[in-house]
This record gives C-alpha cells, sequence and structure tokens, in this order.
C-alpha cells in the first residue's frame, strides 16, 4: 500500500481469547490501532477479525503420486488462503516452494524440507528412503534446508508383519534428533501406531502428527516432556476407506486401523485433558483436498476440545508455537474476516467475508 492507502476493520479484533479491540487500521502492510492521521482512500471491512489461521500439517507441492507442477502448487496455496489459511506448516514435501516466498499473494510456509523415511516404508515418490545409519546425515541436510523443522516417518506398515511397526531403532532416532537441535530445528514424525511414540519422546522429540496411537501410557509422557500433537482428524477420517482397501492383503492392518479410528476422538481428548499442545492441521496434499482447515478445527470441537482452545490451536496458540505474530502494533497485517464471532460457533470460519494478506484484500 501507498502512505496513503489504508484499510479500516471495523468490528472486533480477537486480539487472543479474551482480549478484543474495536477495529484497527492497516498502513503499509503493518497493523495500527491508531487511526493514522491524514489517512486518505480509506476501504472499510467489517466483522470480526482473526489472525490469519494457521494450518500446521499441510504439504504443498505434493500430491498422491509424488512431486507437483508450480501451477498446481500455486492452486492449492491459493486454495488454502482463500480459506483463511495465512501461515502453513509445510510438514513434508518432495518439491522446491522457495518461490512462493517471493509471492506476497500466497500463504507463508514454514518448511520441514522433505520427509525422511526407511527403505519401502512410506508413500512412493514422497520421501528419502534411508537406513538407519544413514539417518543423522539426512536429518542434517533437511535441518540445513528446511525452516526450522525436520520430519521424520516413525511408523508405516510393515508387509512382512502384516501391520504398522515402528520404522527406527531408538538410539538412531536418539542421534538424528540431537542432531536436529543442534543445528537449531524441531523434529516431527508421522506416527499412527502405538509401538513408535516412547521411543520419539524420550529421544527429545518435539511433535507428533497424527498421533492416533497415544495411550494411557505414553499421554503422560507426553504431558511431562510438553511434545506437541497436530491430530489431522480430517485425515483420519479416511482411515476406513483404507482398512477396505488393504482388508485381503493385509487384515491385522486393517483391524488396527479401524481400532485407531473408533477411538480418535477420546484420543484427542485425553491428549487436550491431560495438557498435551494440540495444533489443528489438515495434512492436505497427499490424498486430501486443501482448504479444510474450518473442518479440522470443527473436528477438534467434535472430540471434546472447548471451542476458543480449538481456534486457539489455528491462531493466536499456533502462531506463537510456530514463532509468528498475531494481530499486534506493527505486526505484518494477516487476518481474517468474519461475519459472527468464531467463539460462539467454530462453523463460521468456514465462510470468510474477507482475507486480508499482507494489508491487502484478496481471494
Amino acid at each position: 500500500m501507498s502512505d496513503h492507502a489504508v484499510l479500516h476493520v471495523k468490528g472486533r479484533v480477537l486480539v487472543g481469547p479474551e482480549e478484543v479491540r474495536d477495529g484497527l487500521w492497516v498502513v503499509d502492510g503493518r497493523i495500527s490501532y491508531d487511526r493514522p492521521a491524514g489517512a486518505r482512500d480509506v476501504r472499510t471491512v467489517e466483522g470480526w477479525a482473526l489472525p490469519g489461521l494457521v494450518d500446521a500439517h499441510c504439504h504443498v507441492g505434493l500430491d498422491a503420486h509424488g512431486p507437483v507442477s508450480e501451477d498446481v502448487a500455486e492452486k492449492q496455496a491459493l486454495t488454502d488462503r482463500d480459506a483463511g489459511t495465512l501461515l502453513i506448516r509445510d510438514a513434508g514435501s518432495p518439491s522446491d516452494t522457495r518461490w512462493i516466498d517471493d509471492r506476497d499473494d500466497l500463504p507463508a510456509i514454514i518448511r520441514a524440507g522433505r520427509h525422511i523415511a526407511r527403505t519401502r516404508r512410506y508413500i512412493r515418490n514422497y520421501a528419502w528412503e534411508i537406513e538407519p545409519e544413514d539417518l543423522v546425515a539426512y536429518v542434517a541436510q533437511e535441518a540445513r534446508r528446511g525452516d526450522g523443522w525436520v520430519k521424520l516417518v516413525g511408523d508405516w506398515i510393515d508387509r512382512d508383519a502384516g501391520d504398522l511397526s515402528a520404522c527406527w531403532p531408538r538410539e538412531a532416532v536418539q542421534a538424528a534428533i540431537a542432531e536436529a537441535h543442534r543445528l537449531g530445528a524441531r523434529v516431527t514424525a508421522h506416527c499412527f501406531a502405538e509401538d513408535s511414540l516412547r521411543d520419539l519422546v524420550e529421544a527429545g522429540i518435539d511433535c507428533i502428527e497424527h498421533a492416533t496411537g497415544l495411550t494411557e501410557e505414553t499421554i503422560p509422557l507426553f504431558a511431562e516432556r510438553g511434545v506437541a500433537i497436530v491430530p489431522t482428524l480430517v485425515n483420519i477420517a479416511t482411515f476406513p476407506r483404507l482398512a477396505r482397501g488393504g482388508e485381503s492383503k493385509f487384515p491385522r492392518w486393517s483391524a488396527h486401523m479401524r481400532r485407531l479410528y473408533e477411538r480418535r476422538y477420546d484420543t484427542v481428548r485425553a491428549a487436550y485433558d491431560a495438557g498435551i499442545p494440540v495444533y489443528v492441521g489438515t495434512d492436505a496434499g497427499g490424498s486430501l483436498a486443501h482448504g479444510l482447515v474450518a473442518g479440522e478445527v470443527a473436528e477438534l470441537v467434535t472430540a471434546g476440545i472447548p471451542p476458543v482452545r480449538a481456534l486457539s490451536a489455528t491462531t493466536w496458540g499456533a502462531r506463537r508455537w510456530l514463532g509468528r505474530p498475531g494481530l499486534e502494533e506493527g505486526a505484518p497485517a494477516d487476518l481474517v474476516v468474519y461475519e459472527a464471532d468464531p467463539r460462539a460457533d467454530v462453523r463460521v470460519l468456514a465462510a470468510p467475508r474477507r482475507v486480508v494478506l499482507n494489508g491487502r484484500i484478496v481471494g
């Protein structure tokens, strides 16, 4: 915006769960709570404003078959943006999406580099597929390439066993996580099953994706260590279909996936009740569509998380966790405006009235 081009957001600004202010101004792409002197060309938006939503598990540049072209990645990012997602933690992608950083009309991305998986133990064309002796080197490589995160595949189906099982020996993940931390990166891991969790948490991991395998034994360990989870419930909803597809070949795996699905809400609620940090992520970009952030917030509420806490998991709390500002004075003006108070009904998130990115109305 020029010095005189100003946006006025009138209404209620949800700076925090309880902190509500009467409107804000956007000047040169930044937030101000003081009316600018001599402002001309003022454009006004009315409603309830939230910080730009966060999808903390999303894959831009990836589809069900592997990396995609830049024009497809652009459509993915635009779909997320128009749903109100203005900050993405990209939880693993084989595509180079650095070009997005030069686009002020696309969401900001915090990258975890490319997935790191055990040989033949993940989706084809997604990950570096390696053996344990190479894990430290690949974690160091992705820590340098990413934006402060590294993504491991902690468990996957073992075709010989016919069920989910842990991918890495404890000593390998211990050394790898220590190396990531030495390089200033946090580590997260894809985990569906139960048996991979204790080793990863005791090795110092920072976050677990999906976390469907949490139990009464491991929940206290997560809480004690402050390990976050990103449940991706809109993705866990696909487990029955996956189970049906694998029934004839891997009946043990199919039954296991159904059990994880059936207890998904109880698992998330138990984690929340224990004090485990829970954040919103959709797992968009594999076989799942983009733009599902509102649906994931609604799923957390269905699981029993209070609406304001579910909102925080995609706004104030999520931004703080990822080290990005919200609606503070002088912060970049990344916000979404809604018809009604989303604290009263999170379903409001599905219909943004206006999306403001870098101080400009987009979409």
